[in-house]
């Protein structure tokens, strides 16, 4: 049996698959706070402890990235190697994944009523893939057609350059400046940045902050859910949330078209993480569209590219047992 995993610096989900019962059917699932733990290990002991099922193989996803079968997170104090893994619960084998590369390899076995679609475009069969994931951080990978099927393929691709499209975001991009040394898309494009967008544009003066709202934010471990809510929610008008998520969708939208220019991603892209399917009426609104294709010459080339949105919340988790289960199979 194969022990898999999708592990974040948030949340560790852990199950156990079957070849016989599949990826989606797992003998032994549950959820763990990563913070909680001194390390990654102690997870999988406490997991294995109470799911009283041997594994022999294990195949996880890390919100880190995977050199040399080695990950190092930067936003905990872990350290994973696939060596230490094998030996202390003695696996015949033990893959470790970028948490993207596994996403990647689970929007491959997603189901239509696991998708929105926000641009049908003209799929390419075997044309490049692309896949972006704005959550707590900002994840990139993409896949490409090798002998005759996808071969999934990390990348830190949101760590790259912000690059402002219009004059507010040039704004946003000197202030962001004064706060750091090197400003990537993630800094802005991800559960991190939208509290960035939103301070900017009460600085600005661009919509008044309501007191209810600071009230949240005040008091919030998280300021992302409360700006995010307040602009969805129909019943309490906010302004200032509403613009912010506007922004940030049109810098999505942007980020999202760069990076299937870059690939010509003509299989179509993939938005997953946790922030998209939470943020579907404003991505169906047209301006992350609008600002996907807007790429002068290649407007045309990006309008027939698909872009799906992903509501299936455990790719990540599927994506690494079928990476597992296949490599078994080998």
């Amino acid at each position: 049996m194969l022990l898999v995993g999708d592990v974040g610096a948030t949340k560790t989900d852990l199950a156990i698959v079957s070849p016989e019962e599949g990826a989606r059917d797992p003998l032994a699932e549950a959820t763990f706070s990563s913070g909680q733990y001194e390390d990654l290990e102690a997870i999988v002991a406490e997991f294995l402890n109470g799911a009283a099922l041997r594994v022999d193989r294990a195949s996880i996803g890390l919100a880190a990235p995977v050199v040399d079968e080695r990950a190092k997170f930067t936003n905990l104090p872990w350290s994973v190697t696939a060596k230490h893994l094998q030996e202390a619960f003695e696996l015949s084998a033990v893959w470790l994944l970028n948490d993207l590369e596994a996403i990647a390899n689970g929007v491959l076995y997603l189901r239509d009523d696991e998708l929105y679609t926000l641009n049908e475009g003209e799929p390419e069969a075997g044309g490049t893939i692309g896949v972006i994931a704005p959550g707590t951080g900002l994840g990139e990978a993409f896949l490409t057609w090798d002998a005759g099927h996808y071969r999934a393929h990390a990348s830190e691709g949101s760590h790259a350059d912000f690059a402002p499209a219009d004059s507010f975001q040039l704004e946003l991009l000197r202030v962001m400046w004064n706060r750091f040394d090197h400003v990537s898309v993630e800094r802005i494009c991800s559960g991190l940045g939208l509290p960035n967008i939103y301070a900017a544009l009460r600085a600005e003066g661009i919509a008044q902050e309501l007191a209810w709202v600071a009230e949240q934010l005040a008091v919030a471990d998280d300021p992302t859910p409360v700006i995010v809510n307040a602009a969805l929610d129909p019943k309490r008008s906010c302004a200032l949330c509403r613009r912010t998520l506007d922004v940030f969708v049109r810098i999505l939208g942007a980020e999202t078209g760069n990076l299937a220019l870059k690939l010509f991603a003509t299989g179509g892209v993939y938005l997953a993480g946790g922030i998209p399917p939470r943020i579907l009426p404003a991505l169906r609104g047209g301006s992350f569209l609008e600002a996907f294709r807007n790429k002068g010459r290649y407007e045309k080339l990006l309008s027939q590219m698909p872009v799906h949105v992903v509501l299936y919340p455990k790719v990540a988790l599927l994506g690494a047992a079928q990476y597992g289960l296949e490599a078994e199979a080998k």
